[in-house]
């Protein structure tokens, strides 16, 4: 045991060794979020160019070889000497972690990217990378290999003296990726966001694999735009975006907003085209001057009487969908994962910039403040129903003496970390479930037919529902603004329905209540989909299982097919016994289960998704269906 810890046991990491000994540190994962984020590394880099006003245009290719072109159109990097190094300035930026022109040297005023390490941790994590400038009529080459340098810069031809920008081309890693291939969708959704942040520049994402596909977006409108693509499957409250826009403080801010017919807020915040999911001060501010601005207009012009009280934030946001931008110089960022921003300045900026614009925008629009405020009144009163409604369903403490709803079955063991829930569809399959379970750690929830769509119904509506009410009192968390995840009282909350239609419905719409309500639970991977097994095979009295038709097509094969084989093809959960949930379903040591994951990457396109499939707009959900049948496996009708 008595290993020499000294000097000589301190590693030095030289150059970007330390990037490739731990890629996590420097992009979060190495799973197939971890692999996108190359791309939106190299492209931030390109969206630098064009905020500082250089760059028009941004062409993303995922090539044959599942490698990544970056093409833009700005100034190209730098080609001369950087004289601290020694080295031409492109090597510098792919081979020195943090440098650039984003530390200070007045190459940028204001600056996406993560922290400036961008190019030369994409290089570090790639199997090569190559870079050409285009610059004063001149093509500048280098290839690295492996965050090393392959050969030197040197000039490989001429081009247009008018032409400059920097093309980038790489292949990630397999030694660093468990994935390596670029979904087309994850960075369609990252580009088209960037796209509606950069008014007016032109992204182009183009696949050149098997399924050949190209798209292209450019909005003048910029976050306008935004707005609206985001209410598309919602019924706007009042035809215009309100747009408030100006500088305070060396701050910019972009605000857009418009309320639809939903119940929900839907507020996007950034700084720098950086999504920052936790808010911060940009957030505040904008939060102050909607409540002040609103509620002095509306006393101003008796939209609201002097006996009444007056209208809450959550009033006036409900149903608002909103985007906030602001750019600033030198963003702080707090907390663990540096996604909330700290800077004082930006709160007082935004604050001051939409109060003033917005007071201005309801004085000259007087029906669009009059339709905002019989919402917000509606949802004040709706509020206080449900006020009422919560306090009965809030538990002293864990379930002492409470007799609970929905027939909960609960587990003796009182360690959260060691239990989990099901939430298990209809009474014969939660009775089977009920027999099935380890009573120490499973306790089960069955739920009587479809919850309440909680995307058509005011928070009232909703803690008037007895499931719902029996899953808020047993998870023990609260919901939205009360739901606080250390008083989970199960580790794993498993979604346990059907292998069909109504099956698939019952899940989408628990996690439709999830997503709306307790979002954490997702964010912090607590949620789960349970798999039942499709069909059951025998013969010659052995048994075996099989989760799809291709598992199914492999068993036969195996097996081999004639008169002794039985095959059943479940409908349901309570078509098995006891002892086949537990052995198919529930026990740890065999079942399979999918954890639900929540990308702040792509928050808006989700709540895009469950807008379109579970909201009131008929034609987006034909089209979402149109477009996504052909990815739909074991169909049942």
């Amino acid at each position: 045991m008595g290993t020499e810890y000294g000097a000589d046991q301190i590693q030095i990491l030289e150059g970007l060794e330390a990037v490739r000994k731990r890629p996590g540190m420097y992009i979060g994962s190495t799973s197939a979020r971890g692999l996108h984020h190359l791309v939106y590394e190299i492209v931030d880099n390109s969206v630098d160019e064009a905020l500082a006003g250089f760059c028009t245009m941004i062409d993303v290719q995922i090539n044959e070889d599942n490698s990544i072109t970056v093409i833009d159109n700005g100034r190209g990097i730098p080609v001369d000497i950087q004289k601290k190094a020694g080295l031409p300035a492109v090597e510098v930026v792919f081979t020195v972690l943090h440098a650039g022109g984003k530390f200070g040297g007045g190459g940028y005023k204001v600056s996406g990217g993560l922290h400036g390490v961008g190019a030369s941790v994409v290089n570090a994590l790639s199997e090569w990378l190559e870079v050409d400038i285009y610059k004063e009529g001149k093509i500048y080459h280098q290839r690295y290999e492996r965050g090393k340098v392959a050969s030197p810069l040197e000039v490989i031809g001429s081009c247009d003296k008018e032409r400059h920008g920097t093309e980038v081309r790489f292949l990630p890693d397999k030694e660093i990726f468990e994935e390596t291939i670029f979904d087309y969708d994850t960075l369609r959704i990252r580009l088209q966001e960037t796209a509606f942040l950069t008014k007016a520049l032109k992204i182009v994402l183009r696949d050149d694999r098997e399924e050949k596909r190209e798209k292209t977006f450019h909005y003048e409108g910029g976050i306008k735009e935004f707005a609206v693509y985001l209410n598309k499957g919602k019924a706007p409250l009042y035809d215009q975006v309100i747009y408030c826009e100006g500088t305070r403080d060396k701050v910019y801010v972009e605000v857009s907003m418009q309320h639809n017919d939903s119940y929900t807020e839907n507020i996007y915040t950034f700084v720098n085209n950086i999504n920052t999911p936790e808010g911060g001060t940009h957030l505040t501010g904008f939060k102050n001057a909607l409540t002040k601005t609103f509620n002095d207009y509306a006393r101003k012009n008796k939209l609201l009487k002097d006996s009444e009280p007056s209208l809450s934030g959550e009033d006036i946001r409900e149903g608002l969908t909103a985007i906030i931008s602001v750019k600033i110089e030198e963003p702080q960022f707090e907390g663990q994962t540096k996604q909330k921003l700290g800077n004082s300045e930006a709160r007082l900026a935004v604050d001051s910039i939409v109060s003033e614009q917005l007071t201005y925008f309801l004085e000259q629009n007087p029906a669009v403040a009059k339709a905002m405020c019989e919402k917000s009144i509606l949802a004040q009163r709706a509020r206080a129903a449900a006020r009422k409604a919560r306090d009965l369903t809030r538990r002293k403490t864990a379930l002492e003496g409470m007799a609970l709803p929905g027939k909960l079955a609960d587990c003796s063991n009182k360690d959260p970390e060691k239990c989990e829930i099901y939430i298990v569809e209809g009474d014969s399959a939660g009775g089977s479930a009920k027999t099935a379970r380890s009573r120490d750690t499973q306790a089960i929830l069955p739920l009587r037919g479809k919850i309440l769509n909680v995307e058509k119904a005011r928070l009232d509506k909703i803690y008037g529902n007895a499931e719902i009410k029996a899953m808020i009192t047993a998870f023990g968390t609260g919901i939205h603004d009360d739901f606080d995840i250390t008083k989970l009282r199960y580790n794993k909350i498993i979604i346990m329905t059907d292998a069909d239609v109504d099956g698939a419905h019952i899940s989408t719409l628990l996690l439709t209540f999830l997503y709306r309500f307790m979002p954490e639970l997702i964010k912090q991977g607590h949620v789960y989909l349970a798999q039942p097994p499709l069909y059951k095979i025998e013969k010659n009295k052995k048994v075996w299982y099989a989760y799809s038709d291709p598992e199914l097509n492999s068993i036969i094969k195996e097996i081999g097919r004639d008169n002794n084989n039985k095959i059943q093809r479940y409908k349901g959960l309570g078509e098995m016994d006891a002892e086949q949930l537990w052995e198919t379903t529930m026990d740890p040591e065999r079942r399979i289960l999918l954890r639900v994951n929540m990308d702040d990457d792509v928050a808006s396109e989700l709540d895009l998704t469950f807008t379109t499939l579970m909201g009131d707009q008929v034609e987006p959900r034909r089209e979402f269906i149109e477009a996504n049948a052909k990815y739909v496996q074991n169909l049942d009708i």
